[in-house]
């Protein structure tokens, strides 16, 4: 059975957020640790954790996907930026222990003109500091459209800091289907050829993770702008044959399209029906 999802709101707790899952017949889902556009994380009712974990249990879930703010960047300008991002993945690490064995996703950051090397060496210098031995939570690097100065447009690019991390086993990737077209990878005509050099440049076993989103732009845009399925440029057949591929079948797919609940459960029923369930 697929594991396959969409972000749900925190903001009712964790147990609500395994309940609506349940409602759109999901089985992983992804959520904020905090407002993704930064500030402090609510404190964790330990509790409404538990039930959420018993639901997980009881229902065969896959691995959840959590994400990091969006205003987390550890290769920016600006010293401020830098520390908060700091300071949130370093609390969001304690706070995943909560949940243990699950993935934290994030953008790994924009340069913002200091140069892709600079902004490698910035972020896995942030890897460093942050992971640690003990934790049960493996940090997604999330493949990016290449807008602006973006970080991880490019394979070869993720690779890099991965090779930097120390704590190789608690770092991989998280490959989204619009930002991969957008940034100039066929998906569409050559899936199998895009994963092979994935494998090439970084290796499929530190492929954790899939966001399932149709893209409003056409390959190589480097815009970043999602759509729902079937209405974008990669269509149906393309999210079909990703979900279905040998390679990666057995991943949670997380969702991101924009779509409120109902939409959501109307694009897992379509998906699940695309692999045959």
């Amino acid at each position: 059975m697929l594991k396959i999802g969409c972000h749900l709101s925190a903001a009712k707790g964790y147990e609500h957020m395994g309940k609506d899952a349940l409602k759109i017949n999901a089985t992983t889902f992804a959520f904020f640790t905090r407002n993704p556009r930064g500030g402090k994380a609510k404190a964790i009712d330990e509790e409404d954790v538990k039930k959420l974990l018993e639901l997980l249990r009881e229902n065969q879930f896959g691995k959840l996907v959590a994400h990091a703010p969006y205003t987390l960047n550890p290769c920016s300008k600006d010293e401020k930026t830098r520390d908060f991002a700091y300071m949130a993945m370093s609390e969001d690490m304690q706070r995943m222990e909560y949940t243990p064995g699950h993935y934290y996703n994030f953008h790994p950051g924009s340069h913002v003109g200091q140069g892709v090397e600079k902004g490698i060496e910035m972020i896995a210098d942030l890897l460093n500091r942050v992971l640690t031995p003990q934790q049960s939570t493996i940090v997604l690097l999330e493949t990016m459209a290449g807008k602006g100065s973006e970080v991880g447009g490019k394979f070869e690019e993720l690779a890099e800091i991965i090779d930097r991390v120390e704590l190789k086993d608690k770092i991989g990737v998280c490959m989204d289907t619009c930002h991969v077209s957008d940034g100039g990878y066929d998906i569409i005509h050559d899936l199998d050829g895009v994963l092979d050099e994935f494998d090439r440049v970084i290796g499929l076993e530190k492929l954790h993770a899939m966001h399932i989103n149709d893209s409003m732009n056409p390959m190589g845009a480097h815009k970043d702008r999602h759509a729902k399925i079937g209405e974008g440029h990669l269509g149906v057949e393309t999210i079909k044959n990703v979900i279905t591929h040998p390679k990666l079948k057995d991943l949670p797919f997380i969702l991101e399209t924009p779509n409120e609940l109902d939409g959501y459960a109307a694009e897992i029923a379509l998906l699940r029906k695309e692999a045959g369930e």
